[in-house]
């Protein structure tokens, strides 16, 4: 997998990365200019690009671009040129292939069946080594991107109707994905067999009939007024056309492993997320972690903006005053400057301020979601300390992150993590903090309703906080300096 080389300056490198937004529309006026409402919904998922492929009497239309959704599709003439009662659209973060345009989805093919668009949300883990396997049988890749195994697995199918044609590639690859995918009689949304990566099914308002939505997640229905009907089951197909919806379910049943970093950070907080809400979720990891790691200090301070739901729940259990410390700047771009030597230091403020008076002279508790390098934490600290606060506690709402992701998030190689390498107190030594916690993982269980993690079926992906990985890393068999312990779990 190509590795992305990013600014040095950007404190987003010491930060997990999104996976992608999917959103597709089926039967509905306008199904461009609500995809790319959906995707608008949906850009905490993927700002690097975003895509539309659109369906309609005069076939397909399609529409891509590097950057957000709102510099792509803001022009009206843009949707307007994608002409169709369905489309599916896609926000891309790159954890495969480059950031190029090439690799911007939906991917577009013409079968004999005629076209066929997908959009995928996820990482296969066996993709190299079945895109070895495809061109040695002829096939010509347009794109360094992991998605487009699916497009040539479906191409050499020998099965007749597309369904059976994209059930005939699932069942070639390894890895987690939610897929949604359009031709000219369906769309169809699936979910891996472990249901790793979200994908949920809605319906637009009674007056349009047999208008459906598929999405990422529940906030990108509510933008375009769409009524959530369910969660698309792990393993899952869910087809769609003008008959309505029906289910077709090829996998063997398989243990549930939904990405438990969804409730700590990437879903946007007002989303539900397998029937939980995220923003109650978050509370609820914020007031476990008071209970776990409480210490004595005046204020509450959230890193935002997504340990603010922590800290609330932080705050409330501990009985501290919540204050906004840290004010975000929400309009810095990614190339805002470019850095030199003597002002790289202070490229943490472009995104983040203190708020002096309300931390001057006070101990205080800073609440964040998770410490990936530990460069931004440092920072954020010494920020803290430099405003006049008189001690500076860190407190994390996710157990300490010491493996890589291989399922869709970008993260670094496991020696860039902080806790890979660190005990939590060499860890607060780093960051300059005078006490650091981590919650707990039975914590973190807890907090979303169980009695804490059952070793035998979890019920969710934490693979970045303990190593179990339950799907084979096939592509990993040769890189022995990565990750030992995995190939190990591969039998290498």
């Amino acid at each position: 997998m190509t590795e992305i080389t990013t600014n040095p300056f950007d404190t987003e490198d010491d930060a997990f990365h999104e996976e992608c937004g999917v959103f597709g529309v089926w039967n509905a006026p306008d199904a461009a200019a609500l995809t790319a409402l959906g995707l608008h919904a949906l850009q905490h998922r993927g700002q690097e690009a975003s895509g539309i492929v659109s369906h309609g009497e005069k076939g397909f239309r399609s529409h891509k671009g590097l950057g957000l959704v709102g510099d792509i599709f803001g022009d009206a003439r843009v949707i307007a040129s994608l002409p169709g009662r369905a489309a599916v659209g896609h926000n891309r973060y790159a954890t495969a292939g480059e950031t190029a345009l090439r690799n911007v989805q939906p991917l577009y093919a013409d079968f004999a069946f005629g076209g066929l668009a997908v959009a995928h949300n996820g990482n296969l883990t066996n993709a190299l080594a079945l895109r070895r396997q495809l061109v040695r049988r002829g096939c010509l890749f347009q794109s360094s991107t992991d998605s487009e195994v699916f497009v040539h697995l479906i191409a050499i199918s020998l099965y007749a109707t597309v369904q059976d044609r994209l059930i005939d590639a699932l069942k070639q690859v390894d890895g987690a994905y939610s897929l949604v995918a359009l031709h000219d009689g369906a769309m169809m949304g699936v979910r891996d067999p472990n249901g790793v990566r979200p994908l949920v099914l809605g319906r637009l308002g009674a007056d349009q009939n047999n208008a459906w939505v598929l999405a990422s997640e529940t906030c990108a229905l509510d933008i375009v007024g769409a009524e959530f009907v369910r969660d698309v089951e792990p393993g899952e197909i869910v087809v769609i056309d003008d008959t309505g919806v029906r289910s077709v379910k090829p996998f063997a049943n398989t243990a549930n492993r939904f990405c438990i970093f969804e409730y700590i950070y990437f879903a946007r907080p007002d989303s539900v997320v397998e029937g939980t809400p995220v923003y109650e979720s978050r509370k609820r990891i914020g007031a476990e972690l008071a209970r776990e790691s409480g210490v004595e200090a005046d204020v509450i301070v959230p890193v935002p903006d997504s340990g603010v739901p922590a800290a609330m729940g932080y705050a409330q259990e501990a009985g501290i005053p919540f204050e906004l410390g840290i004010i975000r700047n929400h309009y810095v771009g990614r190339t805002f400057i470019e850095p030199t030597d003597n002002i790289r230091h202070l490229g943490v403020k472009l995104k983040h301020s203190a708020n002096r008076a309300a931390i001057e002279g006070k101990r205080i508790i800073l609440v964040d979601d998770s410490i990936v390098r530990g460069t931004t934490s440092k920072k954020i600290v010494e920020m803290m300390r430099q405003a006049g606060a008189a001690e500076v506690h860190m407190r994390i709402s996710s157990p300490p992150t010491t493996h890589s992701c291989f399922y869709g998030i970008d993260t670094p190689e496991r020696d860039k993590l902080l806790a890979s390498n660190h005990s939590v107190e060499e860890m607060a030594r780093i960051i300059g903090a005078d006490s650091l916690a981590f919650i707990s993982l039975d914590g973190l269980y807890r907090a979303l309703g169980r009695k804490g993690r059952d070793a035998k079926d979890p019920g969710y992906c934490d693979a970045c906080f303990t190593g179990d990985y339950a799907i084979p890393l096939t592509d990993l068999v040769g890189h022995k300096e990565r990750e030992p312990a995995l190939l190990a779990l591969n039998g290498v």
